[in-house]
This record gives C-alpha cells, structure tokens and sequence, in this order.
C-alpha cells in the first residue's frame, strides 16, 4: 500500500498537474469499514480523496515514525495470548486439584470415604475394638463390674444386712443407742419427780410471781380508770373534752362572716375586691374591642365601595412575596405603576427575580394581584398570560382574594400558571400562597435551556408539585369544616398538623432536586469553556 502511494506521490510532484485519474483497490479491513459507512457515489469518493490527502500528508512528515496502530495490535495480540495461557494454566491448575480432591474425598470411591467406611461399618475395626471391651460377659467392661458390685464384693458385703459387722448393723446399733438417750433425757426433765427438772423449775416460778402480779394488776385498772373519768377534773379525758370545746368555738369564729376579724369575711373582702377590678377591666376592653371593630368595619366597607380594596390587596400580596424572597434570596420588584413591553399596558403587579444562587438566575415569575367580583378563572388565565408577556416572565404567579375568588380550588395550575386563593387576614392560607411560589421555581428550572440540556430527573419535582397541591386541597377541605364545625376543632388543627408538615417535607424535596439540579448546571458551566479549546488541539 505505501508503494502504490509512493509511485502517486512522485508523480505528482514531477509532473504538478491539476488533477489525476487513480483507480485502487483496498484489501485493509479498516479502511473498507471505514468506506462502507458512505453511500457508494460521490460522497464515498470524496471521503477517500480527503483520507488520502490526509495519510499523504502524515507519510511525508511522519515517514520514519512508527505506526501506533501496529504497536496497538501487536501488543493486544500478545495481551490476548498471555490470557491465554493463564486461563489454560489456571483451568489446568483447577482440574489436577479436583481430580486430587476427587481422589481422596469422592463419596462414592474416596480413599478417605472407603477408610471411614472400613472404620464404621459392622464388621470393622472400631466396631470389633468396642466388641471385645463392651460386648458380651467376658468382655473387660463386664468382669470390671463384676469384680466391684458383684455379690461377692466388697461393697455388696459391707451393704448385707446379714451381716453382723457391716455397715447396716452398725447404722442400725448407733440409732437406736441415740434414740434411747434422747428419750430417757427428755422424760426426765419433764417429771415432777426430779426437783432440777424443767416443769418443775416452771410451776415454781409462777407460784412466786402469781401474788405479785395480781397486785400490780389491779392497781393499774384502777389508774386507768381514773384518767377516763369526766369527774376528775385533771383526767385526760376531762383535757380532752376541754381542749375540742375551744377549737370548736375557734373555728367557729374563723369561718363565721358576723365576725370582722374572721378568715372567711377577710376572704369574701379580698373576692368581691378582685372580682370588681376584672368586671371594670373587662368592660374597659369590650369598649375598646367594639371601638377597634367599629373602625375596622369602617374601614374595609370604605376600602370595599371606592377602588382602594385592590390595592391594599396588591400590596398585602407584594408584602408577603418581599418576605419569601428575602428567605430565598430572590430580587422582588413592584411593578403595579410601570408599563411594560406592551405599550401602556401596566398588567403585572409584581416580578420576582430568581436569585443567583438559584439554578435559574435571573428568571421571572410575573406576579398578578385581584379582588375584584368579575374577575373569573378563565378572564385570570387570559390576564396572567398578557402579564408574562407583558414582563418577559417566564411563569405566572395569580392570587385571588377569598373574598371575591370564583368557585375554584385552592391553588391550581394550568401549564406555566399558577393560580392561588389567599387572605391576608387569615395566616392558614399563607401555605397557599408559599406553595404557589415554590411551585412557579420548580417551574423556571424546567424552562431553563441549561437544564434542559442535562440529563436531569425531574420526576421528584413533579411528585413534589402533585402533592403539594393535593396536601393544599386537604387544606382547603380542613379551613371548610373548620369555618362549619367548631366542636371539631382539636381532629381539625391535627390534620392540618400533618398535612403542612406533609407540604413542608415536600417542600424540602423540591429544595433537594433544585440544589441537585444546580450542582449539574455549575458542572455543565464548568465543562463548557473547556469545549473548544479541546476541539483546537
């Protein structure tokens, strides 16, 4: 092959013509693999000039160079042959060992199997050592015992009652000698007879004392006596009587309310003081409470009949999205008085900018804001789309105010909107509109060309965003039997308990795949100024 080329090449160089009609036949299988990818026709032709031209050139500054190609082969063939080899002698290896294994411990013809077997078996050699010491009256075990507990032992003649000087006669003598000792003792210190014995000893001593005794007897009952008479002025009982008389008349006195100085009348004073103070105090802060309502009530039906209701509600919403971006790092920026890429459209109240932390930087979420009556679900949808056009958002954020929201769910979402039912007077619809928010920055990192260029999951996020909105629909089913059953309160507070835990925790899963998904982005952004600068060497 590089003859065929060389002849070319001289030619060329002696004759520098334009062109130069050249007919090959290839036999290298890379080359042909690499032809056969082109149609055959001009693209296959022109694919083969421009090899050409390319090992051309390689030859010429590269002719004493060696091919790598060949090295490769060449040393994978010799790593092919080594495997080889090794796999032949490890399958050999292996195959001698069974075979040795096989030979002594096969169960069937083992050479340790047939040892054992001529070991256990019944005719065998343990069987026939057992035999001979355990087996049968002349076996050694046999006359051992027979020698030790036999009739004519030792041991069985001591144990013979026939005996007269084995171990039962001299049992039987020692007991009875004790026997007989201990009855004779016990019989004599019970005998009148004996003057040291112990019953006489007994019948003694309480004929001394009995006299003795008697006196003393009576003389303490009569002393008792004395000490429970009301007619001795000193008994205990008389001390008694008079000491219960004057608690009583003390305790008379202490809870008797004719008595100035008595507990219960200081105690009655002290009550009916007290109780006074909490009425007047209690009046004080129903007034207060009814001047505070009367103004309230003044207010929002003055707020409600001019076009000032909107915009408190505008602001109230922009209030709540500052303090959330302020939590998540975003940039919020209130548009209500701006008009926007449309001319004098001014729709949009607010824009949140994604902050840079976020996988997303610098994308927007349109922000509308209404409490008003005509507003409905499908006029909202038209509104929120003029609003991200309007804003060059990339999501839509519409908060509808309980007040005047149309018959709809809490928080839906209809593609890159989401619409949300909140009141600023009441903080358990906050976690509408927090989910509302979180779901629009699920949303932006989907749009993002970057993530999208990424093999990234975003099955968590969407099971996120379907189960905060079911747990937002759990909500709303708690605040209606809420507003309807109060006697229900405690089964109620506990399952909004669990479900804003629940939307917590899906929350903090939406956080996860969000970091997730901006550790891919800084890893595609890091991998890109790299690209071409590897495409040039």
């Amino acid at each position: 092959m590089s003859d065929t080329l060389e002849e070319p090449r001289i030619r060329i160089a002696r004759e520098l013509t334009f062109s130069l009609p050249l007919e090959l036949q290839v036999d290298d299988r890379d080359v042909i693999a690499e032809l056969e990818k082109y149609p055959e026709g001009p693209e296959r032709d022109e694919f083969a000039l421009e090899a050409l031209k390319i090992g051309v050139l390689a030859l010429r500054r590269a002719s004493t160079a060696l091919d790598g190609e060949f090295i490769q082969r060449e040393t994978t063939r010799l790593l092919d042959t080594l495997r080889h080899q090794l796999d032949s002698h490890s399958k050999a290896a292996h195959d001698r060992l069974n075979a040795s294994l096989k030979e002594y411990f096969d169960p069937a013809d083992g050479r340790f199997s047939q040892r054992v077997q001529c070991l256990t078996s019944a005719d065998g050699d343990l069987a026939k050592l057992l035999s001979g010491l355990l087996i049968g009256d002349d076996s050694r075990l046999s006359q051992t015992l027979l020698s030790h507990l036999g009739n004519d032992s030792p041991l069985m003649k001591h144990l013979s009652p026939d005996q007269t000087q084995g171990l039962l006669a001299i049992l039987r003598g020692n007991v009875e000698t004790q026997l007989t000792q201990q009855r004779e003792r016990l019989l004599k210190e019970f005998s009148l007879d004996n003057a040291d014995g112990a019953l006489c000893r007994l019948v003694k001593e309480l004929t001394a004392k009995h006299g003795d005794l008697s006196k003393d007897l009576q003389g303490k009952i009569d002393v008792v006596v004395k000490e429970f008479s009301l007619d001795e002025e000193n008994s205990a009982l008389s001390r008694l009587v008079q000491n219960v008389d004057r608690a009583q008349r003390t305790i008379t006195s202490e809870f008797s309310l004719d008595n100035e100085q008595s507990g219960l009348r200081r105690l009655k004073t002290e009550l009916t003081t007290i109780l006074e103070a909490h009425v007047k105090t209690n009046a004080e802060f129903q007034e207060e409470v009814k001047v505070a309502l009367g103004k309230l009530v003044t207010r929002r039906e003055e707020e409600a009949r001019s076009t000032r209701h909107g915009a408190t509600f505008q602001n109230a919403v922009f209030a709540f999205v500052d303090q959330y971006a302020q939590r998540r790092g975003d940039v919020p920026e209130d548009t209500s008085a701006t008009t926007g890429l449309i001319k004098n459209c001014k729709v949009g109240d607010a824009i949140l900018h994604l902050g840079p932390d976020c996988a997303a930087a610098g994308a927007r979420i349109v922000i509308e804001a209404k409490e008003e009556m005509r507003v409905t679900l499908r006029a909202a949808q038209e509104e929120i789309e003029v609003a991200r056009k309007n804003r060059a958002a990339q999501q839509g954020l519409f908060v509808f105010s309980r007040t005047t929201a149309p018959t709809m769910e809490p928080l839906v979402r209809y593609g890159a909107d989401v619409f949300v039912v909140w009141d600023a007077e009441d903080p358990t619809s906050d976690a509408f509109l927090r989910a509302g928010l979180e779901i629009s920055r699920a949303l932006c990192l989907r749009c993002n060309e970057a993530a999208q260029r990424q093999q990234i999951d975003f099955d968590p996020i969407d099971r996120a965003v379907l189960d905060i909105e079911k747990r937002v629909q759990n909500l709303d089913q708690v605040r209606k039997s809420a507003e309807t059953i109060r006697s229900s309160s405690e089964t109620i507070l506990e399952r909004v308990r669990i479900d804003r835990e629940a939307l917590e925790k899906q929350v903090a899963v939406l956080r996860d795949a969000m970091i997730s998904v901006k550790h891919v982005l800084g890893a595609d952004d890091d991998a890109t100024p790299s690209a071409p600068g590897s495409a040039g060497g």
